[in-house]
């Protein structure tokens, strides 16, 4: 059976520290219908700082 992209798209999260970096991961849209927000490191910046949903 083939996976499902309709449900576990594939986001990006742009740092909000303005160094252009970004992770790539999967969300859940049923449970997180909403843009996600994460607290994560930045390489550039080194330290962490909030992540967006970037569409």
């Amino acid at each position: 059976m083939a996976k499902s992209t309709d449900t576990r798209p594939v986001i990006k999260l742009r740092s909000t520290a303005g160094t252009g970096f970004t992770y790539v991961t999967t969300k859940n849209r049923r449970n997180t219908p909403d843009r996600v927000r994460l607290r994560k490191y930045d390489p550039v910046a080194r330290k962490h700082v909030e992540f967006r949903e970037e569409r």
